[in-house]
């Protein structure tokens, strides 16, 4: 049974941990997170784009930061980089950290989804006039962001937890808030076990959102009417809505242009 000094520790210490979980942990996880998906976009189109020198680099930076821990990166940020006179204070440092580490791996998250859109995609866009980043943008981007969100919807999730890794650089955030208080009462176990409990409300909160955003995904991918996808408007197949945006101009498509070949006749 918990004793009357222990229940008042957890009690008084629950707001004293969820206000910085609110105000510290989860601006943390979402100005990182929304840098390390720019991050991991550019390197993943330089990828997909297959641009000999960038690619290269793209593949280094990759390599580097998937083969460094966190923590370490943290501390060469925080404390290494003051030594060459560079000085930067305790959020900004997590959150550079945090967005080039989560870049990283989010990136192949994404070149995955790229390679996996059909490669007739990006002709069809050509057929329709558009250039090379008006496919991207408008055709391949969008399915690919479609495949690569319950896998990014896990790395953000995952990122935070890992903020609580900033407590090292002094971040105030919840964990070095909770280490503040255990020093204080000498009850780890059940003030570690309360902050746990915290994080798995944040992720289960991330949870719903993500199945939320996973149905309204496949709402959309789903036909309306017809066959293989397309909706029908007086017995005639309509074009899809992102061709219809486009305006069409007289483009040759890979197969026209191709003279025609004579009928064997007869002799």
């Amino acid at each position: 049974m918990i004793d009357a000094r222990l229940f008042h520790i957890l009690v008084d210490s629950f707001s004293k941990i969820l206000i910085p979980g609110l105000t510290m942990t989860i601006p943390l996880t979402a100005i990182s997170f929304t840098l390390a998906l720019l991050i991991a976009v550019a390197t993943a189109l330089v990828q997909f784009a297959n641009v000999p020198f960038f690619k290269q680099a793209a593949r280094f930076y990759i390599w580097v930061i998937r083969g460094i821990p966190l923590l370490v990166q943290l501390y060469v940020v925080f404390y290494g980089l003051p030594r060459l006179g560079i000085v930067i204070t305790p959020f900004p440092a997590a959150v550079i950290v945090f967005s080039i580490n989560e870049g990283a791996y989010a990136a192949e998250i994404i070149r995955a989804a790229l390679e996996a859109v059909p490669s007739g995609q990006l002709e069809a866009g050509y057929c329709v006039g558009m250039s090379y980043l008006q496919t991207m943008r408008r055709i391949v981007l969008p399915q690919a962001l479609r495949t690569a969100f319950p896998s990014l919807s896990n790395s953000l999730i995952a990122m935070v937890k890992d903020t609580s890794l900033a407590a090292n650089i002094t971040v105030t955030e919840m964990f070095m808030v909770t280490q503040r208080i255990v020093a204080r009462t000498y009850e780890p176990l059940a003030l570690y076990i309360e902050i746990g409990l915290i994080y798995l409300m944040f992720s289960t909160v991330l949870t719903k959102l993500q199945r939320a955003g996973e149905r309204r995904l496949s709402l959309q991918n789903r036909p309306k009417s017809g066959v293989a996808g397309t909706a029908k408007v007086s017995g005639r197949p309509m074009v899809p809505a992102f061709l219809q945006r486009v305006p069409m101009r007289k483009t040759l498509c890979p197969m026209e242009n191709v003279p025609e070949q004579p009928c064997c006749q007869d002799k």
